[in-house]
């Protein structure tokens, strides 16, 4: 049986490198993770007045978060952290307190970068954040990538070869500490 897991994309974008490493992961994952992949588009500011009535973007991206069974972030940098809709949705999603909808899922971080760096610091950033509202985070292979821009055709599907085996080796990773943290 397949695990099923939310690929979460931390930007807006239209032509987004975390949406195109988002849907080369889907599309490249092996038959052990069936990925979904989520956009942030739509989901109201966090604020506590909303707690005890939230709002029905706030409910249904909670349910899908619940619905699966692991989590993927896929996360540009900005400013050296992530973006604020990525903080905004881990709130929505993390909210009442103690009511975590990542709670025991296990988690999965791919930060990018157009530029050298591939993205460090906003993984970094999420390794802050996610510990006592997640389950375990994958800790090795750490993988941040870097120059992605160069790696995608005009329709976003992916050419760079050194790309797919970097890709292709964190799947199987993240699928074997799925597999693990699910027994």
């Amino acid at each position: 049986m397949a695990h099923n897991v939310l690929v979460i994309v931390g930007s807006l974008r239209k032509e987004a490198f975390s949406l195109k490493v988002a849907n080369a992961l889907a599309r490249l994952a092996p038959s052990s993770l069936k990925l979904d992949v989520a956009t942030l588009h739509g989901i109201s500011f966090f604020h506590q007045d909303e707690e005890a009535n939230p709002p029905a973007d706030w409910v249904a991206f909670r349910d899908r978060i619940k619905a699966s069974d692991a989590v993927i972030f896929v996360t540009p940098e900005y400013n050296r952290s992530i973006p604020g809709v990525l903080k905004n949705a881990i709130d929505v999603a993390s909210r009442p307190y103690g009511k975590s909808s990542f709670l025991g899922k296990p988690v999965g971080i791919v930060s990018n970068s157009p530029g050298p760096l591939g993205g460090v610091s906003a993984a970094m950033d999420l390794k802050k954040i996610l510990p006592g509202i997640s389950g375990p985070i994958l800790g090795q292979p750490e993988i941040y990538l870097t120059n992605v821009g160069n790696s995608f055709d005009d329709k976003g599907n992916l050419t760079g070869e050194s790309l797919q085996k970097v890709l292709e080796q964190y799947l199987a990773a993240f699928a074997a500490f799925v597999e693990k943290q699910t027994k």
